[in-house]
């Protein structure tokens, strides 16, 4: 994946040198930059058979083939074009030929690197950028720092290069999914790198690289440069994390990130996944996976039941704009912990070891105690006793379902060698967790609705003291466009008027239930 990330990141740039160098007439720098042309368009080559062999898109890999050989056989014509350029340039005609065999190799290569980002994993895409990113940021700041102008602007333009790479691939992937908050979320981190981030780092590079190359090198914002950098490298982090979060279990499983070191297991009769060990290679996630059918079976169960909580979730925050709602926030992440916790226990997911699994239920358990303290502070805040009593119970059992949580995340495969077959077992251990994570989530459900129908509470009464400084801000999602006249059929014309109902009074956290949203998140 290093390589695929490098070897696409300038694929103009040989080319480009290669063509001027024939328009000055130098055959002999021609002859030079034709053997980097040369090696470049083999290591596209070499770097795409590369994709091709850790890939099991067999259409994807048949294409990307078949734009390896075109590369591999238009080299030595554009190569050709070049010097025959060379040695006439002034000829309008050989201008031409470069041309044409210059769009050609253009479009060729464009056509190799949309078949490679096919068949490559966007998720171990995003990540190798994330790393690279992370690199290049910190030889751009020794090479500020160095006076090094060479290296800093050839670094600089790596970075922008790697972050035009990530918005484009990135803009393709959402074109394959049904729009929706998360994409909308992705879209936006994508817009916000692309508009605001890399423009800023673009002028902080532009305004170092001037002051540096003053003589003698002019005074400049140092820390600006910092910052800028920065943040290209957080917001390449933030499109990650977003794409992430609107992928399925199964999209998000992936053998090939199981670690794949050897490591001595304890015990050749009974041994248990620890914190960093790993049994026969294989991380605790693996041996999760090799589950009997039977026990899989019923973890399954265990997931499809933790699955309807999590819609009711999401059928609950989609309601409400995130923008001033930390509640909504952190009900949202809980949720995606919870999920990840989950699909641990599957085989599945990002999570690898008993010791992320427990990482998560602390992160889960710093969320809950951010959550308790806003919604106290809401339930402070209510003149209504009901409604304060039922918020108060719910953050109870927050609080309880963390601390369960916790220590259901311990969760270890047991494994024995008898007659030198591992039998693997973990089912109870498994279930306990998706209990705990079930309970969890009913629990942020009731406290979500409880939170709003408090906050509606002491608005009323404490009037505008109260409106000018709310704890957080419960506004509705913005519904989608729709027609200003609704058009009319003929048959809705016709119907018949009748008298409504008598008004009954309905309870708030009912009224909030009926209440559903376009999207889930």
């Amino acid at each position: 994946m290093d390589h695929i990330s490098d070897s696409f990141l300038e694929t103009n740039v040989p080319l480009l040198v290669l063509i001027e160098a024939a328009k000055s007439g130098n055959e002999k720098e021609v002859k030079e930059y034709a053997q980097v042309f040369r090696e470049h368009a083999n290591k596209l080559v070499e770097v795409a058979n590369l994709a091709c062999s850790i890939s099991n898109n067999e259409e994807g890999v048949k294409l990307v083939r078949m734009a390896a050989t075109q590369i591999d056989s238009l080299c030595p014509q554009v190569i050709n074009a070049a010097l025959t350029l060379a040695a006439r340039p002034q000829s309008k005609v050989a201008q031409d030929n470069m041309d044409v065999f210059k769009d050609q190799w253009e479009k060729q290569v464009r056509i190799l690197t949309e078949a490679v980002d096919d068949i490559t994993s966007v998720d171990d895409f995003l990540s190798v950028s994330e790393n690279h990113i992370l690199e290049d940021v910190n030889k751009c700041v020794i090479a500020l720092q160095e006076g090094d102008v060479d290296t800093l602007d050839r670094t600089a333009g790596a970075i922008r290069g790697r972050a035009a790479r990530v918005v484009h691939i990135i803009n393709a992937e959402m074109e394959n999914y049904e729009p929706g908050v998360y994409t909308e979320r992705v879209l936006e981190s994508i817009k916000l790198l692309s508009e605001t981030v890399m423009p800023r780092f673009a002028e902080q590079v532009e305004v170092a690289i001037e002051a540096l190359s003053m003589n003698p090198p002019q005074p400049f914002e140092e820390n600006e440069f910092i910052d800028a950098s920065r943040l290209v490298y957080d917001g390449v982090r933030d499109v990650r994390k977003a794409v992430l979060m609107i992928r399925t279990p199964e999209e998000l499983e992936d053998d090939s990130d199981f670690e794949q070191e050897d490591y001595d297991t304890r015990s050749r009769t009974s041994v248990q996944t620890e914190d960093d060990q790993l049994i026969a290679g294989q991380s605790a996630r693996a041996i999760m996976a090799q589950l009997p059918q039977e026990e899989k079976a019923k973890i399954a169960e265990q997931v499809e039941s933790f699955r309807q909580e999590k819609c009711k979730l999401d059928a609950e925050v989609a309601k409400w704009d995130d923008n001033g709602n930390d509640i909504i926030v952190l009900a949202k992440q809980m949720c995606m912990i919870m999920m990840e916790m989950t699909d641990f226990t599957r085989g599945k997911g990002p999570l690898k070891n008993s010791s992320d699994v427990i990482n998560a239920a602390k992160k889960i358990a710093e969320a809950g105690s951010r959550m308790d303290k806003l919604a106290r502070a809401v339930a402070d805040q209510c003149p209504d006793s009901a409604c304060k009593q039922d918020l108060l119970a719910y953050l109870q059992r927050i609080a309880l379902y963390c601390h369960q949580l916790n220590i259901c995340s311990k969760v270890k495969a047991e494994v024995q060698n008898l007659g030198g077959e591992l039998i693997v077992s973990g089912l109870d251990s498994a279930t306990s967790l998706i209990q705990a994570a079930k309970n969890l989530m009913n629990a942020v459900v009731l406290t979500v609705k409880a939170s709003y129908v408090a906050s509606t509470k002491y608005q009323k009464v404490y009037g505008t003291a109260a409106v000018n400084s709310p704890v957080v801000s419960w506004r509705m999602k913005a519904p989608e466009k729709k027609p200003l006249v609704k058009r009319e059929k003929p048959e809705e014309c016709q119907t018949r008027v009748r008298r409504g109902s008598q008004k009954k009074h309905i309870s708030p956290v009912q009224a909030l239930s009926e209440f559903k949203a376009m999207d889930s998140f």
